[in-house]
């Protein structure tokens, strides 16, 4: 007897993500903590008062099926756009439909997806008729709306932040399409969570997934169904928020002395298709802004990596900025450097150009030597202790202290010999009166 097909007979040429779209909001998984009876949204259905919103999440997490939703359990007219397709005239025409049934006592929920996209402009042409209930606006993007989004449309709306599917919403969907086409799916235990983890948190992706599986008959191992199923890409897009968010994960990783999640986050940014030269050079700036005189090696190690990239390119010569950030997240660590010198350029733009000491220039003249250029100068190799503890800051201002050294790693030295010059900077100063 031949089993059934993931395609009933009346659905063919249906989508199984189509045909499973739910049909209240209860039924949309993995957003609980706003659909919930007391999540914004979930409150918002239940009083049938709903505000223009913003729905910002992944691909794959519900966007456009909680806006279908929403306009049906509200008793609005479901008016959808796509912002990569739709121009200013689509816009007008919408707007105008709105208006006629406003006067009719019906409301209008406008869904525009990848709202992200429309222009400034086209942004703007939103405001009238948001401000004044002619559409109720539910924009979703998968772009962090502070970036990509008016602050004048931003002000008339509400941010709900979608999460990625974990992997228990995930199950239920699964789940839920072997009960809809009587069948389960022929996998085995390893190969059923191995196609959890290719979905990689988007539903949709998933339930494709599922379909491609739809007409095999025999069961299926984990490297049966690699070939089988085309694994999704990394949501990972160098140009916008993924990008800043993974250097911002890694930087932070490696300031923390924690490798292990150093390593992942780079190569979660490689896998992603980051260019190895923006991490290697991002590396460099860590090795001399967090790390610093706790161990002056990092620097060269930083470079050292950089270097070997070019020459080696991919993937070889990935492994020594794998190298480097293991050296980096290990190292001790000190923004001391880092802090002096932002307290020196503060100094500097404060007291504006005032000359260097004259015992410290140059005289190649006569009437620079006559004027006391150089005069009194102590070869500092030649004096006691080699340091003659003279005063290097402009005439009348005082030293101060801009480098603070820390205790950690070989910075700890540092602070040592900077403490002893110090007492002898105090006491050769005494001997002077």
């Amino acid at each position: 007897m031949q089993q059934p097909s993931l395609f009933e007979p009346d659905d063919t040429g249906r989508p199984l993500a189509d045909r499973m779209r739910p049909r209240s909001i209860t039924q949309v998984v993995g957003q609980d903590h706003l659909l919930g009876p007391d999540g914004a949204i979930g409150q918002m259905v239940a009083e049938k008062r709903l505000a223009s919103m913003i729905l910002w999440g992944p691909p794959g997490c519900g966007k456009t099926t909680i806006a279908r939703l929403l306009a049906e359990q509200t008793d609005l007219v479901f008016e959808p756009l796509s912002a990569t397709f739709a121009g200013v005239a689509d816009l007008r025409k919408v707007f105008r439909a709105a208006e006629k049934r406003r006067e009719l006592g019906r409301g209008t929920l406008l869904f525009v997806d990848e709202v992200h996209r429309f222009n400034r402009a086209q942004q703007d042409s939103f405001l009238p008729y948001v401000e004044d209930g002619t559409v109720v606006l539910v924009g979703a993007t998968t772009e962090n709306p502070s970036f990509e989004l008016n602050p004048a449309l931003l002000s008339r709306c509400r941010v709900f932040v979608l999460k990625r599917l974990e992997e228990a919403a995930l199950v239920e969907l699964v789940e839920r399409a072997e009960t809809l086409t009587g069948r389960e799916l022929p996998l085995d235990g390893e190969a059923r969570q191995a196609l959890i983890a290719m979905a990689d948190g988007d539903g949709r992706y998933l339930l494709n997934l599922v379909e491609q599986l739809g007409h095999i008959s025999t069961p299926v191992g984990v490297d049966e169904l690699v070939p089988l199923v085309q694994q999704r890409a990394p949501l990972y897009d160098k140009s916008q928020e993924g990008h800043y968010n993974l250097i911002s994960a890694l930087h932070k990783s490696m300031r923390g002395s924690d490798a292990d999640a150093a390593l992942y986050w780079l190569a979660r940014m490689l896998d992603g298709g980051e260019d190895p030269l923006y991490i290697a050079r991002r590396i460099v700036r860590f090795a001399a802004e967090d790390v610093g005189m706790a161990d002056p090696r990092a620097l060269a190690q930083a470079l050292a990596a950089w270097d070997t990239y070019e020459r080696l390119g991919s993937p070889e010569g990935e492994l020594a900025i794998a190298q480097a950030v293991v050296y980096l997240a290990t190292a001790p660590k000190s923004v001391a450097v880092y802090r002096g010198f932002g307290a020196a350029r503060a100094l500097a733009r404060r007291t504006g150009s005032l000359m260097p000491p004259k015992h410290i220039l140059n005289a190649p003249t006569g009437l620079m030597r006559e004027l006391g250029y150089g005069a009194g100068y102590r070869y500092d190799p030649d004096t006691e202790d080699g340091f003659s503890g003279a005063d290097y800051f402009p005439e009348g201002l005082e030293h101060e202290p801009l480098y603070r050294p820390t205790a950690n790693g070989f910075e700890a030295s540092v602070r040592e010999r900077i403490a002893e010059w110090d007492r002898l900077r105090l006491r050769r100063r005494g001997e002077g009166r």
